[in-house]
């Protein structure tokens, strides 16, 4: 009788404590979202939810998008572009929450003789081709009667291949190999900053998101929510662990010469970051008019417009109470 009642007694704490596995997609070079992984790698926030996440580490948005399609990650930590293109395929994934608002920016080695963004007519830019940095550089050019795909040369440039460029690169040169600029997104930009390596042209704002799939959401009842609660909560330690979980960050995505002056730089438009402020993770209007101007951007290259309220709602927060959320 003892041995059954152990027995029952076993199999319910282990029900109790079985965690749920998530398979994510998350950007290596991407400050902000990184060091929320990193809080999830180094704190129990995660365990305390019901969660254990697989971390799958990538470049860029368009990389997880693969990895989506392959059905190889169950969530990514994306931007706005990357994610209206995936939606476009209308293969089953939504939009959860904000996970945050990062920077995007175009700029040039210090020692270059282009001024303004109206100086890069006939130029070769560099950045990653489908991230939200290549729409937000188009945009700016656009406003000042630019054509960006005729009166500027974009080519296809990574981060990692960005910040090889200007490794090899000294302090006199005007361009970064055969490139006059880049745009891109921090903390690459905030670091060339930071180090007098480079000037910046353009900057401009962006609404991250953490997108899910949705047979798994329903499958996983109150994951969406568990997965919200536990961003909110990575805010938390984010904010009362800063030098801490900047240090997580550079040790985990091996970024040489990273620091907190540059992180500062990265969290420009991320209000959450501010201790007087309460956590926010919703969408706004002012959101869905950005990430409209994304499915705007991706339409001629997925061949129709996807409407963002159709995938991305705040319905996996609306649920969630937590003292440090804002409604």
């Amino acid at each position: 009788m003892k041995k059954t009642i152990c027995a029952l007694v076993f199999l319910i704490q282990a029900n109790v404590f079985a965690l749920t596995t998530v398979r994510v997609g998350w950007q290596i070079p991407w400050s902000i979202q990184g060091q929320i992984i990193s809080i999830f790698k180094k704190t129990d926030i995660l365990k305390k939810n019901g969660i254990a996440f697989e971390y799958i580490g990538r470049r860029s948005g368009p990389e997880l998008n693969e990895l989506a399609m392959a059905n190889e990650v169950d969530l990514i930590l994306t931007a706005d572009q990357p994610a209206a293109v995936l939606f476009s395929k209308d293969k089953g994934w939504v939009g959860i929450s904000r996970l945050m608002y990062n920077r995007t920016a175009t700029y040039v080695p210090t020692a270059s003789k282009i001024k303004s963004m109206a100086d890069l007519k006939n130029k070769i830019v560099g950045v990653p081709f489908g991230a939200a940095a290549q729409r937000i550089a188009y945009r700016a050019l656009e406003d000042i009667k630019l054509n960006p795909t005729s009166d500027v040369q974009f080519k296809n440039l990574g981060m990692t291949e960005q910040f090889a460029l200007v490794k090899a690169s000294n302090e006199k040169s005007e361009k970064w190999d055969s490139f006059d600029a880049f745009s891109g997104f921090d903390p690459l930009p905030a670091k060339l900053e930071t180090e007098n390596k480079a000037r910046l042209l353009h900057e401009g704002k962006v609404v991250a998101l953490i997108v899910a799939k949705e047979d798994f959401l329903i499958k996983n009842k109150k994951i969406g929510q568990a997965i919200n609660t536990s961003l909110i909560e990575a805010y938390e330690y984010y904010r009362d662990h800063v030098e801490e979980v900047n240090t997580w960050y550079i040790d985990d995505s091996k970024i040489p010469g990273l620091n907190d002056s540059i992180f500062k730089i990265s969290a420009k438009f991320e209000p959450n970051l501010i201790k007087e402020n309460k956590i926010n993770i919703h969408f706004s209007e002012d959101d869905f008019k950005i990430m409209d101007e994304a499915s705007v951007f991706v339409e001629k290259t997925v061949g129709k417009k996807v409407d963002m309220k159709k995938y991305v709602s705040n319905k996996y927060i609306a649920v969630i109470k937590n003292k440090g959320l804002k409604k």
